[in-house]
C-alpha cells in the first residue's frame, strides 16, 4: 500500500500509520487492490476533496484523534503546530512565542493560516488558531471544522498531568480556567459539529465520535420525521409524511391530523457526556442537547448557539434560568418561571420564534395560530413581539383564549403583551374547543389555500402540537437532575422521579424524552386537578370523555380534557404503529373515548404513575408550605406537591415542577393563605401578595406588563368555526395587506 502515500509528503504519514503498514501481511493483488479501493471510497465518500479540521482547547486531544482519523480514512493527516508553523518559521511553537510576544504571535500564526491550502485531509489546528478571523475564514472554505468540546475541568486534569503549567494568553492577571473560557467564544464561533467528549474518553471513541458527527453532517436524510399516524414505513395514508425539521417547525400539525416525531428517535447520550455536562450552565447544556436533536442542514450548529444565547438571555431574571431549589424532605422545586411572563412556556416561546423565522422562506407571510388555557399566550405573544421589526413584518399571532376560562391576571397578561404583530381573543367557550378549532382549521385545505392563494399568507402553530415547542422542554428536566448532581444530593446514575401538574401531556412527554436520552428518571408523575382524564387513563387504560365537562379551577392551564401529546407517547410505546394511534384517536373522536390493550397499559404504567388534587387540598397546599418554610406555590404546583406526596415512596428524591410563578393566579393565592378581603384589581393583589416579602418574590415582569396594561382590551368571539376564520381573516387584511 505504500505507492498510495508516494505524493504525500513524508511528514504527513504518522508513525502510527507506518507501524501498521509495516505489520501488515503482504496480500494478493485482488484482494489488496479491493482493499485500496474500499479505503480510498470510503475517505473519498466522507471527504471528496474537503478537510476535516479538528479545533479545540490545548489539551483536547486534536493531534492524536487527527492521526486515528486519518489511519481510519487512509488519507493525509496534518498538524498546523508541527506540520505548518515550525517548518514556516523554522523554529518551535514555543520559540516564536518567546520571540514576538502574544499579540504578534497570533498574527504571524494567522498569515501562515492564510498561506495553507489542502484538500481530503485530517487538520489538527492549534488551540490559538480559531482567534484569528481571517485565517479561520480561509480554512473553513474548504473544510468541516469539528469543535472537541471537552469539560474545562478535563482539560485542567489533563494540563497538569502533562506539566503545561502556561498557554498562550496566560498572564499574572489571569487564570488557566479564565483563558479557557475566554477562548470558547472563538470555538463557538467557528465550528459546524460539536463532538462533545465527557468525562475522560479514550482517543479512539472520541475518533468514532468524529467519523459519525461528519456522517450525520453530511446526511440530512438521516434525521427525517414522520406523522405519529403514518404506517410503520413512514408513510402517511394521505401522502409522503417524510419531513425535516424546519419542514416541522413551519407546518405544526402534520397533513392527516397527527403530530410529527422523529423517524429514528431521539439521540442517546452517554453517561459520561452526561456527566460532562454537570459543570456546564444552563445555556452550554441546552446547546449540547438541542445541536444533537437539530441537524445542521436545517439550523447550523453556530447559528443554534446564537439563538439559544438570545432566548435565554436578560430576559430571563435568575442567570441559573432553571434553578433547583430543596422544598422539604427529599423533594425539590423545579422553578420554571423566571422567564418574562412567569411560566414554563416561556423556555420553549423565547426559543421557538427564533427557530421559526430562522426555518421558514422569506417568499411568504406566516400567520401563528395558538390557542391557550392561560400560560401558552401569553407566553407566544411576548417570544414573537422580540422579534426584529423587519420579521415582525411578515409574522404576526393570533392568540385564542377562553374568555371565562384564565384567571384575571392571565388575562390583563394577555391583554398587555398585544403588540402590533400580536393579538389576543376571547372566545365564549373552553380550551378544548379552542384547541379543537385551531386543529381544523389546519386541516381546512379550502380555507388554508384560500389565504394562501389571495393573501400570500400561511397559517402555522405555536402549541405543544409544534415539535419546537417541546424540544427544549426537554433540556430543562435533564438540567435539573445535572443540578442535583452538581449539588452533591446524588451520584450521578442514581435515579429520580419527576412529578408535573399535567393538561396537555406536553412537559410531561418532554421528561419522558429525557429519560429517553439517558436521564436516570424512575417514575413520571401525572398530576391532575378535578379534570382528572389522564389520572383515570393512567390507572385503566381507558380515556373517557363519554359524560365529562370541563371543571374550572384554580389551575386553569391543566384544565384540560383532550390530552395532544398524548398521541406522541402512545406513537413510543405502541412501536411507532401509526394504525393504531390513528384507530384509538379516530375512535376518540368518533365516539368520545378508547381502551388500549393490555400489553400497552402495562408498558405505559412502568413509566407513569398518576394522581389527582381537589380544589380544597390545593389551597390547603399552599397554605401549609407557606407555613412552614415561608415559600408561596402556584396553584398548579401545589396540585403536584399534593400527588408527590400521596404517591412518592420516599426511596429517591423527586423534582416537582414548578410550571408557573404564584403570582399569575393572585386571588387563589390570597385566598390560601386567608385574606378575608380581596381587591378585585390585578394590580393591587400584586401589591398585596408582596408585603408578604415570601419566596420567591413577586415576578417582576408580570408586575411591569400589568402596570402598562392600564385599561387595554381585546376581542371576543362566539364559539363558532366561521367567527374564528372571519377574524383570522381579518387579522391577515390588516396587518400583511
Amino acid at each position: 500500500m505504500l505507492h498510495i502515500f508516494q505524493y504525500w509528503p513524508l511528514r504527513l504519514i504518522t508513525q502510527t500509520s507506518l507501524s501498521s503498514m509495516c505489520l501488515k501481511p503482504v496480500l494478493s493483488r485482488p484482494v489488496a487492490f479491493a482493499r485500496i479501493w474500499k479505503s480510498w471510497f470510503s475517505s473519498h465518500f466522507l471527504l471528496g476533496n474537503k478537510n476535516i479540521i479538528l479545533m479545540g482547547p490545548p489539551g483536547a486531544g486534536k493531534t492524536i484523534i487527527g492521526r486515528i482519523v486519518g489511519q481510519k480514512l487512509d488519507c493525509p493527516v496534518i498538524d498546523i503546530d508541527d506540520d505548518v508553523l515550525e517548518t514556516t518559521w523554522n523554529m518551535s511553537v514555543s520559540e516564536k512565542l518567546k520571540d514576538v510576544g502574544y499579540e504578534e504571535f497570533l498574527e504571524e500564526e494567522g498569515k501562515a493560516l492564510l498561506k495553507f491550502s489542502a484538500s481530503g485531509s485530517v487538520i489538527s489546528l492549534s488551540g490559538s488558531n480559531p482567534m484569528h478571523a481571517a485565517g479561520m475564514q480561509h480554512m473553513k472554505k474548504n473544510g468541516i471544522v469539528v469543535y472537541l468540546d471537552v469539560p474545562t475541568t478535563v482539560i485542567m486534569s489533563r494540563l497538569k498531568s502533562m506539566k503545561v503549567d502556561r498557554i498562550l494568553g496566560l498572564s499574572p492577571g489571569n487564570s488557566l480556567k479564565d483563558i479557557l473560557q475566554f477562548r470558547k467564544q472563538f470555538y463557538k464561533r467557528w465550528y459546524d459539529i460539536r463532538v462533545f467528549c465527557g468525562e475522560d474518553v479514550a482517543a479512539e471513541v472520541v475518533a468514532e465520535k468524529v467519523l459519525d458527527a461528519v456522517k450525520r453532517y453530511q446526511d440530512s436524510e438521516m434525521e427525517t420525521f414522520i406523522s405519529t399516524r403514518s404506517g410503520r414505513s413512514g408513510r402517511s395514508m394521505e401522502e409522503d409524511s417524510h419531513k425535516y425539521f424546519s419542514d416541522v417547525v413551519v407546518q405544526g400539525l402534520a397533513p392527516d391530523g397527527g403530530l410529527f416525531v422523529p423517524e429514528r428517535g431521539l439521540p442517546k447520550f452517554t453517561a459520561g457526556e452526561w456527566q460532562g455536562l454537570i459543570e456546564a450552565t444552563y445555556v452550554e447544556r441546552a446547546e449540547v442537547i438541542l445541536e444533537r436533536c437539530i441537524h445542521p442542514a436545517d439550523i447550523p450548529a453556530s447559528k443554534l448557539a446564537e439563538i439559544i444565547a438570545t432566548a435565554y438571555g436578560e430576559n430571563f431574571s435568575c442567570s441559573k434560568i432553571a434553578p433547583v431549589r430543596h422544598l422539604a424532605g427529599n423533594q425539590f422545586l423545579l422553578e420554571l418561571f423566571h422567564g418574562p411572563t412567569a411560566s414554563f412556556k416561556d423556555f420553549a416561546l423565547q426559543l421557538m420564534p427564533h427557530l421559526f423565522t430562522y426555518c421558514i422562506p422569506r417568499s411568504c407571510n406566516y400567520l401563528i395560530l395558538v390557542a391557550t388555557s392561560g400560560d401558552t399566550g401569553s407566553a407566544v405573544l411576548d417570544g414573537f413581539s422580540r422579534l426584529h421589526d423587519t420579521d415582525k413584518q411578515r409574522i404576526a399571532v393570533m392568540n385564542f383564549f377562553p374568555e371565562d376560562g384564565v384567571s384575571p391576571i392571565q388575562k390583563s397578561q394577555m391583554i398587555g403583551c398585544q403588540k402590533e404583530n400580536a393579538w389576543s381573543v376571547g372566545v365564549k367557550s373552553d380550551f378544548d374547543f379552542c384547541q379543537t378549532a385551531i386543529k381544523q382549521i389546519f386541516t381546512n385545505s379550502n380555507f388554508t389555500g384560500f389565504l394562501t392563494v389571495e393573501y400570500g399568507t400561511a397559517l402555522a402553530a405555536a402549541n405543544s402540537i409544534n415539535w419546537a415547542r417541546l424540544l427544549p422542554q426537554i433540556v430543562y428536566h435533564a438540567s435539573a437532575y445535572l443540578d442535583l448532581v452538581h449539588q452533591g444530593i446524588i451520584p450521578f446514575g442514581s435515579p429520580v422521579d419527576i412529578c408535573i401538574p399535567t393538561g396537555n401531556f406536553g412537559n410531561i412527554l418532554a421528561a419522558f424524552y429525557a429519560k429517553m436520552m439517558g436521564i436516570p428518571i424512575r417514575k413520571l408523575i401525572c398530576a391532575s386537578n378535578d379534570n382528572n382524564v389522564l389520572t383515570d387513563f393512567i390507572r385503566t387504560g381507558v380515556y373517557d370523555l363519554r359524560g365529562r365537562k370541563l371543571i374550572s379551577t384554580f389551575s386553569p392551564a391543566v384544565d384540560i380534557l383532550k390530552s395532544s401529546n398524548l398521541e406522541r407517547y402512545l406513537h413510543v410505546i405502541a412501536n411507532e404503529d401509526g394504525q393504531l394511534v390513528t384507530q384509538l384517536f379516530n375512535q376518540l373522536e368518533n365516539h368520545g373515548h378508547f381502551q388500549l390493550q393490555k400489553e400497552l397499559l402495562e408498558k405505559l404504567q412502568q413509566d407513569l404513575v398518576a394522581g389527582w388534587c381537589s380544589e380544597e387540598d390545593c389551597l390547603a397546599a399552599i397554605h401549609s408550605v407557606y407555613s412552614t418554610t415561608g415559600y408561596i406555590l402556584d396553584t398548579h404546583t401545589a396540585v403536584a406537591k399534593v400527588v408527590a406526596d400521596r404517591l412518592q415512596d420516599r426511596t429517591c428524591p423527586i423534582i416537582i415542577s414548578s410550571t408557573a410563578h404564584y403570582s399569575k393566579f393572585a386571588p387563589a393565592i390570597l385566598r390560601a393563605l386567608r385574606i378575608a378581603e380581596i381587591n378585585q384589581n390585578p394590580l393591587s393583589q400584586l401589591h398585596l401578595l408582596s408585603s408578604y416579602s415570601a419566596l420567591p418574590p413577586i415576578h417582576w415582569g408580570l408586575l411591569e406588563t400589568l402596570k402598562k396594561t392600564g385599561n387595554g382590551d381585546h376581542q371576543v368571539c362566539a364559539a363558532d368555526m366561521s367567527v374564528l376564520m372571519y377574524h383570522i381573516e381579518t387579522l391577515i387584511q390588516n396587518h400583511f395587506i
